[in-house]
């Protein structure tokens, strides 16, 4: 039996895909169906990032490089920079924004800077075969584009935050530099509900827990996956949901990834 016990609520038509691991031991706290694919709205954004660091560690790009945002690529909802009167910004700072606050804009210009085919075959050769970027922001979504922005599922989002927390296939500036992004997340409405932190300020550890973490959010789709630190335990978790179009599940999923959230707390206290 897993150490984290409850029943995952179905009503709606909900799917999950749920994988929460110690990224040390292996012990598996709660497992859910971790190999269905399931749509990750912004979670893949991560996959963007690794791939911008990796050509900062392969000397064929700067954090330094400046770029400028296209009126296109000024999509609104998530982000800031939108809202910000400055087109032009330097490429750590694209990527600040991406983490931080999930900036559609910042991800749409990087996206068009790096190439989304890029990103994609870096995903790949990684060894992640069932989770990918799949496109920019788009709204509306025009004929023939992706109808996901990305797709995972959670044994390979578990995995990546393990390989994270280890500061594999990164150079160690490269994977502290992409920790850090992740640690400024804003949006600790889902898992991260139960730890209590301040969203903007939880960087370092917070009455002993320490969390970085990605989401996603659309209308029928809640996504979390990160990692959480105790002074003497990692914990990797993925906890993604979508339920039926026109449906109204967001309720009871929220409620479920609190209470999994408040598992992961407890197993850290262990």
């Amino acid at each position: 039996m897993s150490a984290i016990d409850l029943e995952l609520p179905d009503e709606n038509g909900t799917a999950w895909s749920v994988l929460v691991q110690d990224i040390d031991s292996g012990e598996v706290l709660l497992r859910h169906e971790p190999e269905t694919v399931l749509d990750t709205a912004s979670v893949g954004k991560i996959f963007l990032l690794h791939r911008l660091l990796a050509e900062v560690d392969a000397g064929t790009r700067t954090l330094d490089e400046r770029v400028t945002r296209r009126p296109v690529e000024a999509i609104e909802d998530s982000g800031l920079w939108y809202l910000l009167q400055a087109s032009e910004l330097s490429l750590y700072d694209v990527a600040a924004l991406i983490g931080a606050v999930s900036d559609n804009a910042a991800t749409n210009t990087l996206g068009r800077v790096i190439g989304i085919p890029t990103v994609q075959e870096h995903t790949r050769a990684l060894g992640y075969t069932a989770s990918a970027l799949d496109d920019i922001v788009r709204w509306p979504i025009p004929p023939g584009a992706p109808k996901t922005l990305s797709h995972a599922n959670a044994a390979e989002l578990v995995l990546f935050m393990s390989r994270l927390a280890d500061g594999t296939d990164l150079s160690p500036a490269s994977a502290d530099t992409l920790r850090r992004w992740l640690g400024a997340g804003m949006d600790l409405s889902m898992v991260a509900s139960a730890f209590d932190l301040d969203p903007l300020a939880h960087w370092g550890f917070d009455r002993g827990v320490w969390l970085l973490n990605k989401t996603g959010t659309i209308s029928r789709v809640r996504a979390d996956t990160g990692i959480v630190m105790s002074p003497t335990r990692r914990i990797a978790y993925a906890v993604l949901a979508n339920w039926d179009r026109g449906a109204d599940g967001r309720g009871p999923v929220l409620a479920a990834m609190r209470l999994i959230g408040e598992g992961i707390h407890a197993a850290l206290a262990d």
